[in-house]
């Protein structure tokens, strides 16, 4: 058996050597181990992968009864179970395209059993990859029933808003909390309202980028999962902006899921850690 631990717990004397004495409770060997203790929230997190003879269940046994002295939040899983994930998109192809992409390479460790959408445009796309397509109604409360009945129908364990332009209520938000992940363009100065990128060339930048973060009631201040740049110059047309945006959108979302879908990402108040 080959499984994943993440703990995340309040900084103490100990920790580390009751992990270690319960892995070897469970005739465990550490295949790999990153740990960090955050000065701000004192907040101790932990990613160990073990491998052992034992089943899940005996392990997840072993290991929660060694460490519950620590009072831990802790998930096991084995290595090779993928996590589930529902896509939510609306016209925009690129962050989709490259997610379906490295997920049939096995780049990508996750399932996609469904694709939602408020509009029709990504239907032929998604039904290419084999994977469901269902369109969302109009309305706001239809459409989050909608998905909260395909969560609980496919027993996902996190969404993808991968250029969903729509907002989703603070009460829906707050069902899913570090389970939403969001991507959306990053300038310096922020541009607000429509077409940011023109509104960038109007300003002459020299740095656009791409934020992908968690999803909270406050629209685009949710936790910070990754982040990347490019620099542009006076020549970079509107529409050079825009391709440039595309491409590091759809890696720095990709790279977002990824590291959720391997246990990577710990939040300590409002920031990750990230292993």
């Amino acid at each position: 058996m080959d499984a994943i631990l993440t703990l995340t717990c309040k900084d103490q004397p100990g920790i580390v050597h009751s992990m270690t004495s319960s892995v070897l409770a469970c005739g465990g060997n550490i295949i790999e181990n990153q740990q960090f203790t955050d000065p701000t929230t004192e907040l101790f997190v932990m990613r160990t992968r073990i491998e052992s003879e034992q089943s899940l269940p005996e392990i997840s046994k072993t290991l929660r009864d060694g460490l519950a002295h620590l009072n831990p939040s802790i998930s096991i899983r084995e290595t090779s179970a993928k996590k589930r994930a529902i896509v939510l998109v609306t016209k925009e192809s690129h962050c989709l395209r490259d997610l379906l992409y490295l997920q049939e390479l096995g780049e990508l460790p996750v399932s996609i059993p469904l694709v939602l959408s408020n509009h029709e445009d990504l239907r032929a796309l998604v039904e290419s990859h084999g994977i469901r397509f269902e369109l969302l109604p109009p309305q706001k409360d239809e459409a989050e029933a909608q998905i909260n009945k395909a969560v609980l129908e496919n027993q996902i364990d996190f969404i993808v808003l991968a250029r969903y332009m729509q907002i989703l209520t603070e009460e829906f938000c707050e069902k899913y909390p570090a389970q939403i992940i969001n991507i959306h363009h990053s300038f310096l100065p922020g541009f607000k309202g429509g077409k940011p990128y023109h509104q960038a060339h109007a300003r002459g930048v020299k740095i656009i980028g791409a934020t992908a973060h968690f999803v909270t009631g406050d629209l685009d201040e949710g936790p910070i999962i990754e982040q990347d740049v490019a620099h542009v110059s006076h020549a970079a047309t509107p529409e050079d902006l825009i391709a440039i945006g595309r491409d590091i959108e759809r890696r720095v979302l990709s790279k977002a899921v990824k590291l959720f879908a391997e246990d990577r990402i710990f939040l300590a108040g409002n920031r990750t850690i990230i292993f």
